[in-house]
């Protein structure tokens, strides 16, 4: 097997991606627990799809440069798109729990634990979509000791969006995220082992250049323009002060 066929190239490019949906969603996080209402809940939604959308994305760049030797790969399409939604679903909920949770240790742990849950998940139903001439399986320790490190990194990045407002410590806790989410992904790499039993017949699904880098590529387009629009976005902080500067100019016009 080989974990990056194009060199550092998609392992590079999958850290990067890590990193901005893992960003992206912090950011969104700290705006949701400074808004309420209807506005609270849209923060986390857009948190829930960046950070599910960047590991998402994460995973299939990284999977470009897997290579088993002796055989083709090709991926089961729905299986796929499930392995999206699954990480969008369950990301989501872990980060509900931290917004509107009243217990915030508790909600931290919930919210850790259901994130990194849903992290794994989508790993591990991107590979179950994996089609190949021979067999699949896992060292089961190494399996465990990935979806350790997946529930630790969401811990991290959560208590990292309860308890800092500064956007360059985000930036820095972004950085940590997406180390911690591509080492949970050559973790659980690690652990594959394939037997090959060359064959052939033709395999189902599509190429990872048929299939996936078309959808990682828009998905990352996603990720970009949701970073603008949030950057551009004005803060809490922001608009209040907006709106203090402009009460003396109506007060001195009436």
């Amino acid at each position: 097997m080989d974990h990056a066929t194009f060199g550092w190239l998609t392992p590079a490019l999958s850290y990067v991606m890590a990193c901005i949906g893992s960003a992206l969603g912090l950011r969104c996080t700290v705006r949701a627990l400074a808004a309420d209402g209807r506005s609270r809940r849209n923060w986390l939604l857009t948190a829930a799809s960046a950070i599910g959308t960047g590991i998402w994305t994460m995973h299939f760049v990284a999977m470009l440069g897997f290579g088993v030797s002796g055989t083709e790969i090709r991926y089961n399409v729905p299986l796929t798109i499930l392995s999206l939604l699954v990480a969008v679903l369950v990301v989501g909920a872990g980060v509900f729990a931290v917004g509107y949770g009243r217990d915030r240790f508790r909600a931290l742990l919930f919210g850790g634990l259901t994130t990194g849950l849903g992290v794994a998940s989508m790993h591990y139903l991107g590979m179950a979509a994996l089609r190949l001439h021979g067999a699949v399986s896992y060292d089961p320790v190494l399996v465990a000791l990935s979806v350790l490190i997946a529930v630790i990194a969401a811990t991290a990045a959560l208590w990292a969006a309860l308890n800092i407002r500064s956007p360059v410590a985000v930036a820095v806790a972004s950085l940590v995220m997406g180390l911690a989410v591509s080492s949970m992904h050559y973790t659980g790499m690690i652990a594959v082992r394939v037997r090959v039993s060359p064959a052939d017949t033709a395999l189902p699904g599509a190429t990872a250049m048929q299939f996936i880098f078309p959808l990682a590529v828009g998905l990352g387009s996603y990720l970009f323009l949701t970073s603008a629009f949030v950057a551009l976005s004005p803060t809490a902080t922001e608009r209040e002060a907006s709106a203090s500067a402009q009460r003396p100019v109506e007060s001195a016009a009436l």
